[in-house]
């Protein structure tokens, strides 16, 4: 049933904090009518909204899934049981219908600011009466709260309540939508018809909307109405989005009518079919005002052509992601009624100049057309031009006379070309630009007071800002003069300075006069020596500072002289240093900078020596790659969760006190790790925590005490070619009794703890691969009997598979084989019965033997639902 709240449920788990730290990738897939993880990583994948019930399209789609690592999970949402009986592999779990009583307490937390009806004792007779009508579903519930919010006229709750709506019998729509429809203010019930040209499950910008809002002359601010009254709902995998839910959509087409049509087919030839046959049929729409490509299609340029031609009357003419065009016909101009034009993603290589006569155009969208270098000359007659995104386009210089564009409001970029282009001082006649600005080929500015007439400083506002020079070209002495002159206003919440050439930073930066600024990116200031006073900034959560080439020492400087009471950089969450070849030294003076970080990473810097900050009390995420000669203590910090430390931080030591939450730890490239072992081995809050470890080409490991880590859960080697020992020879079966995954990976030197009992006797998955020159494996009573899944691979003298090391595996459920090339055959007595996946890779003599109906193993495996061989899938279903 929709509107039950299956996808809900789905997003409260997919944003929980427990399950984000417990996998490395997550995804969302709106699957709706029909339907890459990485491998080796643990990863969380939604399905939302499923309808395709067919098993070979799901098994095609699952087979990527497998290289997921132990405890991958995949979560299906959809309104049939013919689904979940196809794709799962647990019982469904069955979503009902709230209780009236719940469904109340739903209602009550959006219709009141408070939550409770405790101060409006009059409405809850008819509220509770109303919310029964809405049979346990909680959008409707919602829906009806946002059309009643704020509102407490008991006449008012009572025509709602006796609305002759309520009986009208229409199986798609919801009573309580069309409710909620039928009291909209007129102007919103034109804007939300406006949505039934969206496909369902389509993922819409509040920005997009209003625009195509505005050219129908309808008021942009009327969005949030339209959220607050939960007709539009933020979208799980971009929070910055929003999109309809499947029977709000069905509202929008229904109220719509016979004022909208939207093609649909299943792949861009046969829509293309269609729309060239469909357009024959439209000859007498010659009012028609909206045309929108929402999704990828190869339309033929024809067609296009005879669309511009029949539709004088467009406003909307939206070709986004129509790779087939690459030219617009001159008779544009004719669309004299066009108010918004997007060519986004398009192979579109020059405007005409004709498009310079849309006197009424307000929204020119070309975001990520690469192929355009230039835009028309006359650009600047284009007066009622309110917005231009020319992000990801390859524009060498802006069109002269740009400021005459006197009402824009938004410009995405601003390219500054050579001497004799179009000056940046244009930019000063632009005094309304808003949101955000992009100014890049700033080495192109001679003279500086001419980035002073852009007058950044009076564009308030402007939250977004960044400025680049394109690193190693200019007069690098001019930098600095130039960054100078373009001080933004103090509204700016965020900044980037990309290619600054100057030796230092002036003044304005770092300045707690931007007590507002939130993001500060710092990247590629080649020539500077030193930080400017960032620690001032109050409001600063986000700080990037990359491939500063000469700077030696982050010193006192960078924390400032804070005129509040509050420490440096009191506000910062995360803070990333990298590709700094010659920092040595970060000097932390101030001990009580930082009191709200979470997350530290520090990347190629190669000749880092001194100590790191010593009380980072917020600290959950450390990540150090590519600094050999660090010679320092690891933060204090209680709350430490995940460390990852790479390429030979050979004296990095552990302090006390120190985390007593480290849950994760990543060990990457050390010759030596008994230093950090035996800090940790002398703390043992530490080692009382880590559940999952991972030791990565480290060449000069040859032993491993697993047994300082009794809450192991999960343990991976890679690339350890001198690792002799895990286990110690006195372990008995219970030693590792938490630990569930183990894998290894070319450490050839540890084939000798192949030849006892794995002491873990809570494992359920083991992946070995190119670690033995074993002929025969696995070794009797080797695996522990609790297995569920085994990998192994590249055994380049395996001859054959030990059944008397499989035949206590009553559970396992997924073996796979790769590039084992001696191996000839399965066991004689086949392989454990519960097996339900088999894969052979690389195996030449067994994959032989294993082909279906001829093969010599075959009878051997047949009864598994699930076989590839040799990268390709069989069905045994017959």
């Amino acid at each position: 049933m929709g509107g039950v709240g299956k996808t809900t449920l789905a997003q409260i788990v997919y944003n929980d904090n427990v399950v984000r730290e417990r996998f490395d990738l997550m995804a969302w897939v709106c699957v709706s009518k029909e339907a890459d993880v990485s491998e080796g990583k643990k990863f969380l994948l939604v399905l939302d909204d499923v309808w395709n019930d067919k098993y070979a399209h799901w098994d095609i789609l699952l087979r990527p899934l497998k290289s997921g690592t132990e405890g991958s999970k995949v979560v299906v949402t959809t309104r049939h049981e013919t689904v979940a009986s196809v794709m799962g592999t647990v019982v469904a779990y069955h979503l009902r219908e709230l209780s009236d009583d719940d469904c109340w307490c739903l209602f009550l937390k959006h219709v009141f600011e408070e939550g409770k009806s405790g101060r409006h004792i009059e409405l809850e007779l008819i509220g509770r009466e109303m919310v029964r009508k809405c049979r346990g579903l909680p959008l409707a519930a919602k829906t009806l709260a946002g059309l009643l919010r704020a509102k407490t006229d008991v006449a008012e709750w009572e025509r709602v309540l006796k609305s002759d709506m309520w009986d009208l019998s229409n199986e798609d729509i919801l009573p309580a939508l069309r409710l909620s429809y039928h009291y909209l203010p007129s102007h919103l019930k034109q804007c939300f018809a406006y949505c039934a040209l969206f496909p369902k499950d389509y993922v819409f910008e509040k920005e997009e909307l209003v625009l195509l809002w505005m050219a129908e002359e309808v008021g942009g601010e009327y969005f949030h109405d339209l959220v607050a009254r939960s007709f539009f709902q933020r979208s799980s995998v971009y929070p910055s989005c929003f999109i309809m839910h499947d029977l709000v959509n069905d509202l929008a087409k229904f109220v719509a009518g016979e004022f909208w049509f939207r093609l649909e087919g299943d792949d861009s030839r046969e829509i293309e079919h269609d729309v060239s046959k469909k357009l024959e049929s439209f000859q007498g729409a010659q009012l028609l005002r909206t045309f929108l490509l929402v999704e990828w299609s190869q339309l033929d340029e024809d067609v296009m052509r005879g669309l511009l031609q029949k539709f004088s009357r467009l406003r909307v003419l939206s070709l986004c992601c129509y790779r087939g065009l690459s030219e617009l016909p001159k008779s544009l101009s004719k669309l004299k009624h066009l108010r918004y034009m997007n060519l986004s993603g398009s192979s579109i290589r020059r405007l005409p100049a004709t498009i310079c006569k849309l006197y009424n155009l307000q929204t020119l969208i070309l975001f990520e057309c690469k192929e355009l270098v230039v835009l028309p000359t006359n650009m600047g007659r284009l007066i009622n031009l309110l917005h231009l995104d020319i992000r990801g386009t390859n524009l060498k210089n802006m069109p002269p006379q740009i400021g005459q564009l006197r009402k824009l409001l938004r410009l995405s970029d601003f390219v500054v070309g050579i001497q004799g282009d179009c000056s940046i001082k244009e930019l000063g006649e632009l005094q309304h630009l808003q949101e955000q600005l992009r100014i890049c080929s700033l080495q192109n500015v001679t003279i500086p007071r001419d980035a002073l007439q852009a007058n950044l400083k009076g564009k308030k506002n402007i939250k977004k800002l960044k400025l680049e020079w394109d690193n190693g070209d200019g007069d690098f002495m001019s930098h600095m003069e130039v960054l100078e002159q373009l001080q933004p206003h103090r509204n700016i919440e965020s900044l980037s300075i990309d290619g600054y050439g100057g030796s230092r930073f002036p003044a304005w930066v770092g300045d707690f006069y931007y007590s507002n600024m939130v993001s500060l990116k710092l990247t590629g200031c080649w020539q500077c020596s030193s930080l400017p006073p960032l620690g001032q900034l109050v409001s600063l959560e986000d700080l990037w500072i990359t491939g500063f080439d000469q700077l030696v020492v982050v010193g006192p400087d960078v924390y400032g002289n804070c005129l509040t009471k509050k420490p440096p950089f009191a506000s910062l969450k995360s803070l990333t240093f990298e590709l700094m070849p010659k920092w040595q030294e970060w000097n932390d003076e101030c001990g009580a900078a930082f009191p709200l970080l979470q997350e530290l990473y520090i990347r190629e810097c190669p000749a880092l020596t001194g100590a790191l900050p010593g009380h980072l009390p917020s600290l959950t995420t450390l990540k150090i790659e590519g600094c050999p000669q660090l010679v320092a203590s690891l933060p204090r910090s209680p709350d430490i969760l995940r460390l990852h430390l790479k390429d030979n931080n050979r004296l990095m030591r552990f302090v006390k006190p120190c985390s007593f939450g480290l849950y994760h730890l990543i060990i990457e490239g050390f010759n030596c790790i008994d230093s950090l072992l035996q800090d940790m081995e002398q703390m043992c809050g530490l080692t009382s925590s880590l559940q999952e470890i991972e030791i990565k080409n480290c060449c000069e490991v040859k032993i491993f005490p697993v047994e300082m880590f009794p809450e192991l859960k999960t343990l991976r080697f890679s690339s350890c070619p001198r690792l002799q020992r895990l286990f110690p020879p006195e372990a008995n079966n219970d030693y590792l009794k938490n630990l569930s995954s183990l894998e290894i990976m070319d450490c050839p030197g540890l084939g000798s703890f192949l030849n006892r009992r794995l002491p873990a006797p809570n494992l359920s998955r083991f992946m070995l691969l190119g670690c033995s020159n074993l002929a025969s494996f696995p070794g009797e009573k080797l695996l522990p009997s609790t297995l569920t899944s085994l990998k192994i691979g590249d055994f380049q003298n395996l001859t054959s598979l030990d059944f008397t090391g499989l035949r206590h595996l009553t559970g396992l459920r997924e073996l796979e084989i790769c590039n084992c090339p001696k191996l000839r055959s399965l066991p004689d007595e086949g392989l454990p019965f519960s097996l339900s996946s088999l894969s052979v890779f690389l195996c030449p003599l067994l994959e032989h033997r294993c082909q279906p109906y001829t093969g010599e193993d075959w009878p051997k495996i047949c009864h598994i639902p699930h076989i590839e061989i040799s990268f390709f899938q069989i069905s045994c279903q017959s």
